[in-house]
């Protein structure tokens, strides 16, 4: 595929990631794959997210190679397309400005009945992959230079 194809998808799938606002980030801890939900924002090609620090799963995340992907299946209107977008890249660490945490929104006072106390992290995204049913978008799997 050529390069700037590869660029399109590669933005398609940062693009559809800003359309919605809750995802999953994919993982290993102590070699077993487990998945879990997150606030995320996109700023300047990079997804940001908001966890709970009490489920530690952040801890499994940061300085490895995480998946991170969300969809419309369930807020797609009559003739929208259904799609599906992931990416893949490092996972780090981060501490937000006072405006991307306002982007984040008002976070939940309680997760699983403990207070919330958010943890920020971000992808820096190195693979990009979307879906979608009917022809609606493209599908590809292409490494982002």
């Amino acid at each position: 595929m050529p390069t700037a194809d590869r660029l399109a998808v590669d933005r398609l799938a940062v693009d559809l990631l800003a359309r919605t606002g809750h995802g999953r980030v994919a993982t290993s801890m102590r070699a077993l794959p487990f998945l879990t939900f997150a606030r995320h924002i996109v700023v300047d090609g990079r997804v940001l997210l908001r966890m709970p620090g009490s489920w530690g799963h952040h801890r499994a995340c940061v300085g490895g190679v995480v998946a991170y992907g969300t969809d419309n299946l369930s807020v797609a209107g009559p003739g929208e397309s259904l799609w599906s977008a992931q990416i893949v890249g490092e996972c780090t660490a981060y501490d937000p400005t006072p405006a991307e945490i306002a982007r984040f929104g008002p976070a939940p006072r309680r997760v699983d009945g403990e207070p919330y106390e958010p943890v920020y992290l971000s992808i820096d995204p190195q693979f990009g992959t979307v879906h979608s049913i009917d022809d609606g978008l493209e599908s590809h799997f292409e490494h982002i230079p």
